[in-house]
């Protein structure tokens, strides 16, 4: 148990959501936890299945009429890195939102302390699971799991295999309001068609599945048993309370999720659109 467990923090196991909706919900939990002291953690999957392009990435690096024909939905993140496919099954994502003052200013401390308890989720599922032991080299760098695997915040199984661990989680952190938001995906299975195919380029699907392994692979875990680690892990790590949505934060989400995350405009080129006048 983390030394923010004395604060107050809410367990959301949330339902399936379009990824414009699940990136506009971790901005509006930065709101909550400083207007109202309620801090955040919570597991979530995405549907219909998206692509979450790194805050920096070029829109031209996707494959526009794949992820048309294939009923993929695309989403710009806040955190940087390679962009991520996402759907209900394979993928499983979490959030961690909690106030700047009350986390290291390092960012790789901060980074050590928020992965605390997915590492213990997937050591609990029996998962050999650590931060990368050392540095590989990026295959293919538009995607997050071709990337370079760093050692600060990329989770690999099994650790014991050292340089030839596969990574099976990847992690991101921004800070928003004088709010650190923390999110990650860890593979459960791997959808290496779809990994590869969202993106312009002529990758085989066996290089994704030489790079990167997942919970079904390592263990053969049911993906709801992992889903319920994975959430108890988190809410044991903070002592968090069983939580939800408010309704107020929802219909906030909505509307941030249209003029932002959903936007052509910020999805193509990181533009924000003014919220209306009422």
């Amino acid at each position: 148990m983390t030394d923010l467990a004395d604060r107050s923090w809410r367990l959301i196991r949330d339902e399936p959501r379009d990824g414009p909706t699940q990136m506009a919900l971790e901005e509006i939990a930065a709101e909550t936890a400083l207007e109202d002291d309620l801090r955040t953690v919570r597991v979530y999957s995405w549907e219909p299945s998206t692509l979450s392009l790194g805050y920096r990435q070029d829109a031209d690096t996707v494959d526009w009429t794949y992820c048309e024909q294939e009923g993929i939905d695309v989403t710009r993140r806040q955190t940087g890195g390679g962009g991520i496919y996402h759907d209900r099954y394979a993928d499983i994502s979490y959030t961690i939102v909690a106030p700047a003052d009350e986390v290291p200013g390092n960012l790789m401390d901060c980074y050590e302390l928020f992965c605390e308890p997915v590492l213990a989720g997937l050591r609990d599922m029996g998962i050999d699971a650590d931060f990368a032991a050392v540095e590989q080299s990026a295959i293919y760098h538009p995607s997050c799991y071709l990337r370079d695997i760093n050692p600060a915040h990329d989770v690999v199984a099994p650790a014991s295999a050292g340089e030839n661990a596969q990574k099976i989680s990847g992690n991101a952190q921004y800070r928003q309001r004088d709010v650190v938001i923390q999110h990650g995906s860890i593979s459960y299975d791997l959808e290496a068609e779809r990994h590869v195919g969202v993106f312009e380029t002529d990758l085989e699907p066996e290089t994704f599945t030489d790079r990167v392994t997942s919970i079904h692979d390592q263990t053969g875990l049911d993906r709801e048993d992992a889903v319920d680690t994975l959430t108890t892990a988190l809410g044991e790590w903070c002592d968090a309370d069983d939580g939800d949505w408010r309704d107020d934060e929802l219909e906030a989400a909505g509307d941030l999720a249209e003029r932002k995350f959903g936007a052509d405009a910020w999805i193509r080129n990181r533009d924000v659109l003014e919220a209306s006048e009422p």
